[in-house]
């Protein structure tokens, strides 16, 4: 089925947009969709929805970027998204990029608000495709910023399936959600450690640690001139 006019419209002005910046950088990007966010800030929810699929047709990171972003901030639409939906924009994430774009800006906010099931992100965990794993855990960083008493349970949830995998994009999101549990609710990273550390990479381990006892994931190294 063909895509309507004003979409076609609307992603050839995308395109044109982002084809024009000098170095597409994180913040040209930013600035291109927040202008166009506003430009499109009346525009039907379902409209924005095709828009981003046709986008995320053309297979460019850029795109995906602008794409998730531009549904993230459109109030109506993010609001009505449903997990179909989001399966959907979710397609083809195969890489650290669009995993965690995907992650920050749609699933783990959808999770957080209730529009996405516990059920639907332990079955990401439990996939064969290392991408939806790594959205698993990356997605629980909305919830650990929140830091309420019921998210830290569905952030150990997760974390517990994939405690023992070793793919290592996996095992660098592992210690990232466990280390934004440990901003607010270090006693839960604490335990976590002790009840599972046994089945953790050494790096998990580590810089969870580093982050419990310093703050920071690495310490940063003093060089101490030495005095005759």
């Amino acid at each position: 089925m063909k895509p309507p006019l004003e979409v076609v419209r609307l992603a050839t002005e995308v395109q044109s947009r982002l084809g024009s910046l000098v170095v597409p950088h994180t913040a040209a990007l930013r600035g291109a969709r927040r202008q166009f966010s506003r430009e499109i800030a009346t525009a039907e929810p379902r409209i924005v929805k095709q828009l981003a699929l046709f986008l995320l047709a053309q297979k460019s990171d850029l795109l995906r970027f602008f794409s998730y972003e531009m549904i993230c901030q459109h109030g109506p639409t993010f609001e009505g998204m449903t997990t179909d939906d989001l399966l959907k924009l979710g397609e083809g994430i195969d890489s650290w990029s669009s995993v965690d774009c995907f992650a920050m800006y749609l699933s783990g906010p959808m999770w957080k608000r209730g529009a996405v099931s516990d059920r639907e992100v332990a079955a990401w965990a439990r996939s064969e495709d290392r991408w939806w794993r790594r959205a698993a855990l990356v997605s629980t960083v909305a919830l650990s910023r929140r830091g309420e008493p019921d998210d830290c349970r569905r952030v150990i949830r997760i974390c517990t399936l994939l405690a023992a995998d070793r793919d290592d994009m996996v095992v660098k999101a592992l210690s990232w959600a466990l280390r934004e549990l440990a901003k607010k609710r270090p006693e839960d990273a604490r335990a976590f450690l002790a009840d599972h550390g046994h089945a953790l990479a050494s790096r998990v381990v580590r810089e969870v640690n580093n982050k419990l006892a310093t703050g920071l994931k690495t310490p940063r190294r003093t060089n101490a001139r030495k005095t005759k």
